[in-house]
């Protein structure tokens, strides 16, 4: 299944769940049509066994004609017990095939989104919404279908046998169940406005309750003491949401109440326009009795199902309009192809071999934003050279390695790799051309090797011929001390885990870098967490290993940096300053200028003795 973009309503619960599962969709409905019916099935018996206990009591029939309508009250009470299992049983069914059919299109269709739709705030609201459980939603709008559908059936198959029997009777029972059905959705439209409001400060309170009980935060909540003064805001916000809540509740009970009088008030009204016929001997005693029985039933349910239904509906069209906004939102062309693979001769990317990279008066602007991060930015990178950009925080540098890259394409000028426009090479060409080991790596609670080898996804048992250059890197030291060596899981979800220094998680994002085949390595300020001297030491590693004289190792490196004990190992240094290259050359020669760069060199100086 692909998410088409589209407006979805109210039909697609049903086409979504009957294309996962036809047949169990199509099970549930005649489930639910069956047990629909039952109430006025159960009407008639009751009143067939009363009339022949009556006819039989009156000599009128011989006691064997009793065992037919026991028989049929038999089958009710089976059908009521053994469904209940059989329906949970289907139910779970469902939800699996919903999960390999629906819920995998929703993570295909965000993992090919543009990635300016996860950086912008409402649109990844929206994209956070939907795919919250979209199995478990999808669902509930099928059955709410089904619900509606289920107390439809039952009324107007009672109104039938009722129109049937005393015909009058019906019209004055649909006339006054109008005011019960006001009564619900108003109550189910006020639950839903008040229950989204209150979900605004369940949020905040959750969010508090993470920092207050979460295990990441445990060593700072020791240190600083912050528990009680974070309690308290959490209290603030939880009793804000308790009390919208409750105050909507008592309101719902109360409208109930009224709705359940109302519901008596029917069911006796029915009650005396049935007693006429009665007497006048139009109605059996048993169908008077099934059909009371019937009545208050049904009528009992719907004083207070109609206003769950509407509070569900209410809910589900919310996330229907979230769906559509969601699959509207545009995708990012060959985002989930593999990187090509250069030493397969059968891809398109065969033979490549890296050039040279040009910006040509380069302006960018995050979208939803007036203000340009790139103002006609100019520089060129050429192949086995090591460069770095510096700048203060937000001069735009990050923001260079991300047109590069391919994560964002709406810009002014132009960028050429070998002197291609980078418009007509593919995203998965692209993705081949770079390697990054960004500043939050990612860190990934698999085994080291998978860990590791997720940096060359086409070669994924690429350890055993890159030892060297993560021997350089004291990867081996790491795993060496690990219970399972570089088997051994990571992190706290598998029994056996281990978790590991800030550190050594980042040598492990280093070495996926080193993993891989790309031509070009981008490092954006991986060890901004690291103090001054140790990054020095990690970009001086980086020096060594691209200084050896190994083929595979040449490559071009890029670092990204706001601290410049780094940048001295670097053949050519940009300094970005208001989006463009302000000065460029190498580090002796930067500071011989005297510049913006030997300014922040001195002001940097103390770090480094």
């Amino acid at each position: 299944m692909a998410i088409k973009s589209k407006k979805y309503n109210i039909a697609d619960f049903i086409i979504i769940t009957f294309k996962s599962a036809p047949f169990l969709t199509l099970i549930r409905i005649a489930d639910k049509i069956i047990y629909a019916l039952i109430p006025m099935f159960t009407a008639l018996v009751t009143a067939d066994f009363i009339n022949t206990a009556l006819s039989i009591f009156n000599g009128e029939k011989t006691r064997d004609k009793i065992y037919f309508p026991l028989f049929l009250f038999l089958l009710i009470i089976l059908h009521q017990t053994i469904n209940h299992t059989l329906i949970n049983l289907a139910t779970s069914r469902m939800k699996m095939k919903m999960d390999e059919y629906f819920k995998t299109a929703i993570v295909e269709k965000r993992a090919k989104l543009e990635y300016r739709y996860i950086e912008n705030n409402d649109t990844w609201d929206i994209i956070s919404r939907v795919c919250a459980e979209p199995t478990e939603r999808i669902y509930r709008g099928f059955d709410i279908i089904l619900r509606m559908a289920d107390m439809a059936i039952r009324i107007f198959s009672l109104m039938a046998v009722l129109f049937t029997q005393v015909w009058w009777a019906g019209i004055v029972t649909i006339i006054l169940s109008f005011p019960l059905l006001y009564i619900s959705v108003k109550s189910g439209k006020t639950n839903y406005e008040a229950f989204k409001e209150a979900a605004k400060y369940e949020r905040r309170a959750g969010y508090l309750q993470e920092i207050l009980t979460g295990r990441e935060n445990v060593d700072e909540r020791a240190m600083f003491g912050y528990t009680g003064g974070v309690n308290k805001n959490w209290l603030e916000k939880f009793e804000t949401a308790r009390k919208i809540n409750l105050k909507t509740r008592l309101k719902n009970y109360m409208r109930m109440n009224t709705g359940s009088s109302l519901t008596i008030l029917i069911w006796f009204l029915i009650a005396c326009a049935l007693i006429p016929p009665l007497a006048d001997g139009g109605l059996s005693v048993g169908m008077f009795i099934g059909l009371i029985s019937a009545a208050f039933g049904i009528t009992q349910m719907a004083s207070w199902e109609l206003s769950h239904i509407t509070d569900e509906i209410a809910n589900n069209n919310e996330y229907l309009k979230d769906l559509s906004e969601f699959s509207s939102l545009f995708e990012q062309e060959g985002a989930l192809d593999l990187p090509y693979n250069n030493k397969n001769t059968k891809e398109k990317n065969s033979g490549f071999i890296f050039e040279s990279i040009e910006f040509c008066d380069v302006s960018f602007k995050y979208p939803g934003t007036d203000n340009y991060i790139l103002k006609n930015c100019s520089f060129k990178i050429n192949k086995n050279t090591q460069y770095a950009f510096v700048g203060v925080n937000g001069a735009g540098k990050t923001t260079i390695t991300k047109l590069l890259t391919g994560l964002y394409s709406g810009f002014e000028g132009n960028i050429y790799i070998n002197a291609k426009n980078i418009g007509e090479y593919s995203h998965a060409q692209i993705k081949s051309f770079f390697t990054v080991v960004y500043q939050d790596f990612a860190r990934y609670y698999i085994s080291v090797r998978d860990n590791i080898s997720l940096g060359n996804i086409n070669e994924f048992d690429c350890l055993d011929n890159k030892y060297e250059q993560l021997q350089n890197i004291e990867l081996y030291a790491i795993t060496n001390k690990l219970p399972d060596g570089i088997d051994t899981y990571l992190g706290k979800i598998k029994e056996n885990g281990v978790d590991l220094s800030g550190g050594e998680w980042q040598k492990i994002a280093i070495a996926r870098t080193l993993c891989s085949d790309a031509p070009i390595r981008i490092l954006d300020e991986p060890t901004a967490s690291l103090d001054p001297i140790a990054e020095s030491n990690i970009y001086e590693m980086f020096n060594n290993i691209s200084n050896t004289k190994l083929s595979d190792n040449v490559k071009t490196q890029i670092f990204i940096t706001h601290r410049l004990g780094a940048a001295k190992f670097a053949d050519e240094i940009f300094v970005i300053d208001n989006g463009r290259v302000a000065e460029q050359g190498t580090h002796d020669a930067l500071i011989f200028e005297n510049g913006i760069y030997a300014a922040m060199f001195e002001s940097q100086r103390g770090w480094y003795k």
